[in-house]
């Protein structure tokens, strides 16, 4: 690898680990152990949740993956050749021990000049929407993929690497008991899931009062609260307009959802400040991540608009209070506009490493905001985020 000449240390907002196959399987109660299966289907294993196989990630073990960065070009200058998603992929490489296990990943990180970097699961984005039908079982899920998280690789490994246990919240208590649990085996943050919440009675946000029990919880034991990219549920939409019934497939070119793709974080956005709870917890430290950028100009103008029009359907002004959220851009976007938009202390630095998608050598996100002053990348590239987690 290259080395970079940084004169700050980098913390990387978005890094990821491959799960294994026991991931799900191996702390989940027996009386729910046929809800999470592998299957062999025409030679190639998949995952089976609740008896339905999903292609959600066509390779659930991880054994063979598409090489990190390998989409650089395809997100930079586009696909003007028309290549299928196969071979924008490029050539597969086999998975390696940096995307299974800490220690290795240390010395990775150590090459690829990442000082610290929050830890997300992959595999973990498919579970919550194919169990929405039955709140128990997501948290006996949630509950099993985080006990695998904090002993394969903890929650807080040698002060460096800080992974993101997942927090569902169709049941209040049992969101408080897992939010505690986590914290108290020293996760800094969460990964909450940017869709309406599953229940019993059907989907709500949120941000409804109804979760403000949890929310004063995180705002008490200082959490910060992550909103990862994951399967939202908005593929029905797009199934419908296409009147084809199908799961989110994400390696698979359909221009409609692509024009979509950033609706559930928009969103998830403006639930927090329409539906209230970020007014009701201003202390509340909100981090999007690995949803880019794209989405917030065009919702700021849009609450704007409807502040104006309708402040009484406000607890305050919703764009003082969106901006107040942090922000992790992706790297082909213009990050200098984004810094003038809300500020370079809410913008984070994130790679998606080792994802295809993200970039093969993260230190080579400088080149993106090297118009910005030091003290500005210092705050992109890893002082913002060190001080929400403060460490």
């Amino acid at each position: 690898m290259p080395k970079w000449d940084l004169p700050y240390p980098l913390f990387d907002a978005d890094n990821h680990l491959y799960e294994t196959k026991e991931a799900f399987t191996k702390f989940l109660p027996k009386e729910y152990r046929d809800a999470v299966k592998y299957v062999e289907v025409d030679g190639r294993t998949k995952i089976a949740v609740l008896g339905q196989i999903s292609e959600y990630i066509p390779n659930p073990t991880f054994d063979v993956v598409a090489a990190p960065g390998a989409m650089e070009d395809y997100f930079k200058n586009g696909n003007p050749d028309g290549k299928s998603m196969r071979e924008i992929f490029g050539k597969p490489i086999r998975a390696t021990d940096a995307f299974r296990e800490p220690g290795a990943r240390l010395k990775v990180m150590d090459d690829l000049q990442i000082d610290r970097a929050l830890m997300f699961p992959t595999l973990a984005s498919l579970i919550e929407e194919r169990m929405k039908d039955d709140p128990e079982l997501i948290h006996a899920a949630v509950h099993a993929l985080n006990q695998w998280l904090e002993e394969t690789w903890s929650f807080n490994y040698q002060e460096r690497i800080f992974t993101v246990p997942v927090v569902s919240l169709p049941i209040v208590d049992k969101a408080i008991e897992e939010l505690e649990w986590v914290v108290e085996r020293g996760a800094k943050a969460i990964l909450v899931r940017p869709a309406p919440v599953p229940g019993l009675r059907g989907p709500r946000s949120f941000a409804v009062p109804e979760f403000d029990p949890f929310w004063k919880r995180v705002v008490e034991l200082d959490v910060l609260v992550t909103m990862h990219s994951s399967d939202s549920g908005y593929a029905r939409f797009a199934s419908e307009w296409d009147g084809v019934a199908r799961e989110m497939l994400p390696f698979v070119t359909n221009t409609f959802k692509m024009v979509n793709q950033w609706q559930p974080i928009r969103d998830a956005m403006a639930s927090w400040v329409c539906h209230g709870a970020l007014f009701r917890f201003p202390e509340l430290k909100i981090a999007v991540i690995e949803n880019g950028a794209a989405w917030l100009p065009g919702l700021i103008d849009d609450l704007a608009g409807i502040y104006k029009k309708a402040p009484q359907g406000f607890l305050g002004d919703p764009v003082e209070m969106i901006k107040k959220i942090y922000v992790s851009p992706f790297w082909e976007e213009d990050l200098v506009e984004l810094s003038g938009l809300i500020g370079a202390d809410h913008v984070l630095f994130g790679s998606d490493w080792p994802h295809p998608e993200g970039l093969a050598e993260p230190a080579r996100y400088v080149n993106e905001i090297k118009e910005l002053s030091e003290a500005d990348q210092a705050l992109i590239m890893g002082g913002n985020l060190a001080r929400l987690l403060k460490v």
